[in-house]
């Protein structure tokens, strides 16, 4: 059986303390990977060809049981906080050295990969796995080098992902059993206690986020795609919001679905996959995503297989709302290999409001830009973290606080740079709840959604007259093509007025508390773009 291109360099796995290993499959291609998860009962086929397999009871990032190696080269650039929580050295070690000793006599995965589609940005990346469906995820999101350069490949940062290893907290320093720990001195991230895969590409994401401001790159938590016209669009936002959904557009070329860097040379791509949530995906509404859960090749998460038909069911959430899909980029028809783009002329900001009371759409100052990437206001979307079951309101500064290491002020400087430099339109997009909160309300509908995106982008609001929202000072089109006018005003869709003012007072006041923190570290006028009241 072909066993993939090895890389000749076992002191790179020795170097990390991995001695007397069972078998090492190195870089093994997609259909050797279905074979090994299938043989060792790691997932099922489904129908058409996706690799369908579950995660456990970890159906989403843990993100209270991710560390930061507190060392001497790093600690005086670490954003430390709830976020950020340090790990002493010595227990990294401890915890590195009981792991290397679990896996003596097993089986691991090996696949080398780069992170960041420009060669100017890219860092070889090495990811070490247990499962052999790891393997394929980390295949499928990352960077593949061309064979012939994998026998010199000489990675400048490792994961080693051990899902069956476990921490014991009160000797490791750790908050469970389970441990995502970033050592940036050592270029090493062990992952251990939790089968979901995401873990690894967000630690990755955490590296890129460390090391490329101090190149001059804004890292950002975004997904990127190039119009009919050769603009480049950016889409912030948490998962959830519409992130992946929005960029995947036919009409428009995706570079990518997640993580992406704005150099001088234009906007990368940090990876060379998407991951996707797949709860309730619609051919009509989302036809480039749906068609990858009909492939070989695409890892699903916790998505509900038929044993006997070996059909899906994409709209059963029993296991977690958080099911996902981890494909190639080439499996999106309409999506760009090279994954770069020329400088942005739009960036929309995408919040899922659970209160229902911001506009669905807006445009906002390079002020109120600053003011909004810093605060990163959002819902937190039930299954994307364990525990979280239904929406609730979330502030992540520069929409993904929990992958980044330096302090906000730091990413967001870089950003107000490049919107002044290269002017340009910022805007909010509302993807949350009208007519009500969560529970009382209606999600805003995605083809509307879609319908303000394109009007945004292709400069159909150009010259359409805006009014300022009392509240929360964005301004707002008084009409949007193949949007309902009333659906613009917010207030007007709620039956109780007196509701939506109080609701849209408390989020104001949430927004001013929120940012206490940062007040110190901008300007006057960035301040002043807050909402009103506080």
């Amino acid at each position: 059986m072909f066993d993939g291109v090895q890389n000749r360099s076992m002191g790179g796995l020795e170097a990390h303390g991995l001695y007397n290993l069972n078998e090492v499959f190195w870089n093994l291609p997609s259909a050797a990977l279905y074979e090994h998860a299938l043989r060792r009962r790691e997932g099922s086929m489904a129908h058409l060809g996706p690799l369908v397999v579950r995660t456990g009871h970890h159906t989403g990032r843990s993100a209270n049981d991710k560390f930061i190696v507190d060392e001497d080269d790093s600690h005086d650039l670490i954003w430390w906080g709830t976020i950020n929580k340090p790990i002493p050295e010595q227990n990294f070690e401890i915890l590195h050295q009981r792991m290397a000793s679990y896996l003596q006599m097993k089986d691991v995965y090996v696949q080398d990969c780069y992170a960041g589609a420009d060669p100017e940005y890219r860092m070889p990346i090495r990811i070490i796995t247990e499962y052999a469906w790891h393997s394929l995820f980390a295949r499928n999101l990352f960077i593949q080098p061309q064979a012939e350069t994998l026998v010199d490949h000489e990675p400048y940062f490792t994961v080693i992902d051990s899902p069956r290893f476990h921490a014991i907290p009160g000797q490791d320093r750790t908050r469970s059993e389970t441990f995502i720990l970033v050592n940036f001195q050592k270029r090493l991230v062990l992952i251990g206690g939790t089968s979901y895969a995401g873990e690894i590409k967000k630690s990755i994401f955490s590296v890129m986020n460390f090391l490329m401001p101090d190149r001059g790159v804004l890292p950002m938590h975004c997904s990127a795609n190039i119009g009919p016209d050769g603009k480049t669009a950016l889409f912030f936002g948490l998962s959830g919001t519409g992130k992946t959904t929005l960029s995947a557009d036919q009409s428009r070329t995706l570079i990518g679905d997640d993580e992406h860097g704005w150099s001088d040379n234009g906007i990368f791509n940090f990876e060379g996959g998407c991951y996707a949530k797949m709860i309730k995906l619609s051919a009509e509404n989302e036809p480039e995503i749906f068609a990858t859960t009909e492939r070989f090749g695409t890892v699903l998460e916790n998505v509900t297989l038929d044993a006997q038909s070996r059909q899906l069911d994409l709209d059963d959430g029993s296991l977690t709302e958080n099911t996902r899909g981890a494909y190639h980029i080439s499996a999106i028809p309409n999506a760009t290999l090279d994954g770069v783009g020329g400088q942005p002329d739009s960036i929309i900001f995408l919040t899922c409001d659970a209160f229902g009371v911001l506009p669905p759409l807006s445009k906002l100052t390079p002020e109120q830009a600053m003011y909004h990437f810093i605060s990163g206001y959002t819902a937190r979307v039930a299954g994307t973290e364990k525990g979280v079951t239904e929406p609730s309101p979330v502030f992540s500064a520069c929409y993904g606080a929990p992958f980044m290491p330096l302090h906000p002020r730091r990413y967001a400087e870089l950003l107000g740079e490049r919107i002044n430099r290269h002017k340009v339109d910022v805007w909010l997009i509302n993807t949350g709840w009208t007519g009500g909160p969560y529970g009382v309300g209606s999600r805003i509908a995605i083809p509307h959604t879609r319908a303000m995106v394109n009007a945004a982008l292709d400069g159909k609001l150009a010259d359409v007259p805006t009014w300022r929202d009392p509240v929360f000072g964005v301004a707002v089109p008084e009409s949007c093509p193949g949007v309902p006018d009333a659906l613009l005003r917010p207030r007007d869709s709620w039956a109780d007025k007196a509701a939506y003012d109080a609701q849209a007072a408390r989020l104001a006041d949430m927004f001013h508390e929120n940012f206490r923190a940062f007040a110190d570290d901008v300007s006057a006028d960035i301040r002043a773009a807050a909402p009103a009241g506080g």
